[in-house]
């Protein structure tokens, strides 16, 4: 099977699947080598590691472009031998055509799947509902010949007055019929919300774990119905609060006691080689 045949039916299994994200070949090598059968990209991590903030920013300027973040993706799905999920914000342009061109590059790119959300990172709140759903349709009509497995986010429940939870699932089961193959709304992880959200949207339900709230485990998610659980920039965001905390330790004490948890030299130059091997 390939690589966007095998990521979608992950997305029909019986039971959901845990995905986490990369920022670098390196942190994507390390993920897939843990067994894990699918690996997501996130801009947040991306943006960090190349000293910017995350996308959504006033000033466009600082924003990471979609050629630098194209340039990331590629060398993370040409690291690995599983499927990778593109974290496309929201394409990187208003106009329909603009996302569908976006979804082109990341076929292209050899993308097995990848994510378009309603927010509007320049002008502030989420797109008209209906230019939402417009965006969805020309992202679904590009991904359609190859199979490529396109989720819908819409960030209706962590923007304030977007509506909350009954737009999050109203908006969720438009991009549904608009040809989304899986939905995610960030923000939700009160259990009684997320039970709302799996019973309430027709279709497959992605949820991040660590964005605002790390009290929910894989299992209880899992069970709950969600299909795919995603990390956003949670390892991203640890590995650089790690880097500081090593710093502090350095400023202070002086010691080096973080060094007794690395991974050892000749373990690294061992499993890139045979990842470099397999590629």
């Amino acid at each position: 099977m390939s690589a966007i045949a095998d990521f979608r039916a992950l997305h029909a299994a019986p039971r959901g699947f845990i995905m986490p994200n990369a920022w670098d070949a390196g942190s994507a090598i390390v993920l897939a080598q843990a067994g894990f059968a699918v690996i997501a990209t996130t801009s947040a991590g991306i943006a960090f590691s190349m000293g910017r903030p995350d996308y959504s920013v006033s000033d466009a300027g600082l924003a990471v472009s979609r050629e630098a973040m194209f340039g990331r993706m590629r060398e993370i799905v040409e690291a690995v031998d599983v499927p990778v999920n593109g974290d496309l914000e929201a394409g990187w342009g208003d106009r329909p055509q603009a996302v569908a061109e976006t979804i082109g590059m990341a076929i292209a790119a050899g993308m097995a799947g990848g994510n378009i959300e309603d927010a509007d990172a320049l002008g502030g709140g989420l797109y008209d509902e209906d230019l939402a759903v417009e965006r969805i349709a020309a992202a679904a009509e590009a991904a359609r010949a190859s199979g490529f497995v396109l989720c819908a986010r819409t960030d209706a429940f962590m923007t304030p007055g977007a509506g909350g939870l009954a737009a999050a699932i109203r908006r969720c089961n438009r991009f549904r019929e608009a040809g989304a193959d899986c939905l995610y709304a960030p923000g939700v992880a009160d259990p009684g919300d997320i039970a709302a959200l799996v019973s309430g949207v027709d279709g497959p339900i992605n949820v991040v774990m660590g964005l605002g709230n790390a009290q929910n485990t894989t299992t209880a998610l899992l069970d709950a119905g969600v299909q795919r659980i995603s990390l956003g920039g949670s390892i991203a965001r640890s590995a650089l609060a790690f880097v500081r905390r090593c710093a502090e330790e350095l400023r202070g004490p002086g010691t080096i006691s973080f060094a007794a948890d690395q991974i050892p030299q000749g373990e690294l130059n061992s499993l890139f080689s045979r990842a470099r091997d397999a590629g």
